[in-house]
């Protein structure tokens, strides 16, 4: 593959990343509204439907990324992209139009099923990458994702204060004309003599984890990414009801706060991150950024005000240095023709943080948040997340004593 079709490809998928980024985030800062509106309940009662919404599409994502990493792996990684576009962009459809909650809850379950479009998108990167380049590329992956929560979340709160189901026809729209655009110039990235045969013992989401973890010193690095998952799950689940209720903001100010975070967390994974890896390594960009993390989201579980929690934005976009730096460190060590395996059991185990940590996080707040909790702590889901981080920090340095040094700063 030649270097200016490496570029292009790469630019292809960082367009397909940030489009993907705007039709998620482009709904998050009208789910509060929309729920009360379909459930009739208070604030902190609807919080409990968002946690279910999220279960259900958390079953389908654990059900689905491995075997659509697998298929990725035996058919190519841009027939599989277009396809979960497609889906995607009539769910939006589906989910825009959908009159009681029972319907809403069937659109996340189809959106679970085909939204595994950012393993995919990770997978056909590690294709086109040499090793030494590929935490770059995954930070500007993460980088692309950022904007479009700059935009996602910003466009979903200004459309927002025009109706709860407005950012879901835009959102369609954006995906639609994603996989359009893919259509007609992505390339296939995986050549056919690198493609393995699909095998259902290998694609189910408990065997691909099993293969996965007997790799060498992979293990202990998938404790961490479940642990990371289940904290950061805070942000999708609870974030606007808690700053709704804690803070009194709007879906306009939701939004607008959303992508402050989404510039932060660009400039990190966009530019810092180039900058940071070969003068610190992988392992020392994580650990910043683990440990960044954890202090922004037990910050923002005390935060009183609009000021405080803008504050502690800072050290959570910081917290962007983590992912990249160890997904490489796991995607180095997996064969070329396992890429997609790999990203498929990271999707796995995100899956079931996502079965576990959005039902956890709600019953907080529910629990929590309501005017009459005792006590009131409406924060307490940022609480518990940051915890985990911290955990994931331990067993962060576990993991670490078992890499073996090669001599070089990369690592």
């Amino acid at each position: 593959m030649t270097s200016k079709v490496t570029a292009n490809s790469i630019n292809f998928i960082l367009i397909a990343v940030l489009i993907d980024a705007i039709g998620l985030g482009i709904i998050m800062p009208v789910l509060p509204e929309l729920l009360k509106d379909l459930t009739g309940l208070p604030l902190n009662k609807a919080a409990l439907h968002g946690g279910w919404l999220t279960f259900c599409y958390a079953v389908m994502q654990f059900i689905f990324m491995p075997i659509i990493g697998a298929l990725s792996d035996a058919y190519g990684r841009r027939r599989v992209l277009l396809i979960s576009l497609f889906c995607l962009g009539f769910d939006y459809l589906f989910m825009a139009v959908a009159p009681t909650i029972a319907l809403l809850y069937v659109g996340r379950v189809i959106s679970g099923a085909t939204g595994a479009t950012y393993a995919t998108a990770n997978a056909y990167i590690a294709d086109i990458a040499p090793p030494s380049e590929r935490a770059q590329k995954f930070g500007m992956i993460g980088a692309a994702f950022g904007v479009g929560f700059v935009l996602g979340p910003s466009i979903g709160g200004l459309l927002g204060e025009l109706g709860p189901r407005v950012p879901f026809y835009l959102a369609a729209i954006i995906a639609l004309a994603n996989g359009v655009y893919g259509f007609f110039f992505l390339p296939e990235s995986l050549d056919k003599e690198h493609r393995r045969k699909f095998e259902w013992r290998r694609a189910n989401p408990f065997g691909v984890l099993k293969n996965i973890s007997k790799l060498p010193k992979l293990g202990w690095f998938l404790v961490v990414i479940f642990l990371f998952s289940c904290a950061h799950f805070v942000y999708p689940s609870t974030f606007s009801f808690f700053t709704a209720e804690k803070l009194d903001w709007s879906t306009g100010q939701i939004g607008f706060a959303l992508g402050a975070f989404g510039v932060g967390s660009a400039i990190v994974q966009g530019g810092l991150i180039r900058l940071a890896i070969p003068k610190l390594g992988m392992i020392n960009c994580a650990v910043i950024g683990i440990v960044m993390n954890a202090t922004a989201f037990i910050g923002i579980s005390m935060a009183s005000n609009g000021l405080m929690a803008y504050m502690y934005m800072i050290p959570a976009a910081l917290g962007g240095l983590a992912n990249p730096a160890i997904t490489n460190l796991m995607s180095i060590r997996v064969a070329k023709n396992a890429q997609g395996e790999l990203q498929g059991a990271t999707g796995a185990l995100s899956g079931i943080a996502m079965l576990i940590s959005p039902l956890a996080m709600t019953r907080l707040f529910h629990h929590y948040g309501g005017a009459d909790s005792i006590p009131y702590f409406p924060g307490a889901p940022f609480m518990l997340a940051g915890l985990l981080t911290l955990l994931g920090l331990l067993v962060f340095f576990w993991a670490v004593r078992h890499v073996p040094v090669v001599g070089t700063k990369a690592e």
